[in-house]
């Protein structure tokens, strides 16, 4: 994932910052507890696409 693309993201539903989870390939919005998938390198950045942090689910 590219650091300057990381740094102009934000969460389309409520504009905060993203979490980026290199492990899963996935941006976080920690406010909205969403996640985000990036696929074949592109962030998917809506909401319909996203999905809810699990309860416990680290960050």
């Amino acid at each position: 994932m590219d650091a300057k693309l990381l740094e102009i993201l934000v969460c389309p539903v409520c504009k905060g910052p993203l979490l980026y989870r290199k492990t899963e390939n996935e941006l976080i919005c920690k406010a909205d507890r969403l996640v985000y998938p990036i696929r074949d390198g592109i962030p998917v950045m809506l909401e319909e696409e996203a999905r809810e942090l699990k309860p416990g689910e680290e960050v």
